[in-house]
């Protein structure tokens, strides 16, 4: 028995086969009523499109290229981005293309270039920090190669990216601690040419200096966004006197990696030091105690993204450029009253 044809889709679905083939392509502006009617006929059908026929006809690959910074980013940051971006993909009819590389490297541009026409993916995703490296950007503006930028600070004229409050989300977890009864409180920075974590770090001070609370320089620690590099800010923070009855890092990796080394120098947490972290990771839910931090929604913001690149390649001129994601404030059992440690110290 032959294989189900696109004609046999139209006849079962008694539509044209260019109905069809807009169906089967996602394209914009079908009536919901004729789409179900399709898709009943190619279920019922067990019709599978021949992805050569269709690349040929749109004149697309219908391949998405993800590049991410394989030498600094989280893990759990780049799974995150993947499924949101994979979600859409599902939809969509795309698929994805994940290409690792190092943000640092002096061939970045090239690389990123050539990959884009070697692979012949239709459009790009860029996460921090490559959604705010404008060479790169501008590069591919210049080229023609449609991307979308994930959490960028910066803003590039037409350019496609939705983002996040990070800023005044730092700002408001900062307030907590303070509404805490703290005003000893500790700043672990991320790598500062990752321009959205420097973010957190801009809404920690504005935060204390809203709050006419002192900024010690000592107690500003710059790591580089990994678990290892938290306890190297842990041990600086915590080996000395006096010191922080409060530490918010800018991720949830280098939260965990100071509420290691409270662990093994004997600093209960929250009792003696209360700790905060950002993304809400799946780490944050797995720490003992489990972790205070902000949730921002980065499997939703990774999907937006490449909703947002695919609807612009089929209507360019009648989307929105951007979409804003608001974080949220995750309270667990490593943040508690400042009073604690007073009590503590004067026992």
């Amino acid at each position: 028995m032959s294989s189900p044809t696109i004609d046999d889709v139209a006849k079962q679905a008694k539509v044209s086969i260019k109905t069809v083939s807009r169906v089967v392509n996602r394209e914009p502006n079908v009536r919901k009523e004729t789409r179900e009617k399709v898709q009943r006929a190619i279920d019922l059908l067990g019709y599978t499109p021949n992805l050569s026929a269709r690349r040929l006809a749109a004149k697309r690959s219908f391949l998405v290229g993800l590049v991410y910074d394989n030498f600094h980013a989280t893990s759990a940051y780049v799974v995150n981005v993947q499924c949101g971006v994979m979600a859409s993909c599902s939809q969509s009819g795309y698929e994805l293309l994940i290409h690792p590389l190092n943000v640092s490297s002096a061939t970045l541009i090239n690389e990123v270039i050539d990959f884009t026409h070697r692979s012949q993916v239709d459009c790009l995703v860029l996460p921090p920090p490559l959604s705010d490296h404008t060479h790169l950007c501008n590069q591919l503006a210049a080229q023609n190669i449609p991307f979308v930028r994930l959490s960028p600070v910066f803003n590039l004229n037409d350019s496609l990216y939705v983002q996040t409050n990070d800023r005044s989300a730092a700002f408001d977890m900062t307030m907590k601690l303070i509404e805490l009864g703290h005003s000893d409180i500790a700043f672990v920075a991320g790598r500062p040419d990752h321009y959205a974590v420097s973010e957190r770090h801009l809404g920690f001070v504005d935060a204390m200096q809203s709050a006419a609370l002192p900024i010690r320089e000592e107690w500003i620690k710059i790591g580089a966004s990994t678990f290892d590099s938290g306890k190297d800010c842990g041990v600086a923070l915590l080996n000395n006197t006096p010191r922080p009855t409060a530490i918010f890092a800018g991720n949830d990796e280098m939260a965990a990696g100071v509420m290691s080394i409270a662990h093994s120098l004997g600093i209960r947490i929250p009792e003696d030091l209360s700790v905060a972290g950002f993304d809400d990771s799946d780490l944050a839910r797995q720490s003992w105690p489990a972790l205070t931090s902000v949730r921002q929604p980065v499997q939703a913001m990774a999907k937006a993204a490449a909703d947002l690149l695919f609807l612009s390649l089929k209507a360019p001129s009648s989307i929105d450029l951007s979409r804003c994601f608001a974080c949220e404030i995750i309270l667990r059992d490593s943040t508690g009253p400042a009073i604690k440690i007073n009590e503590t110290a004067n026992a």
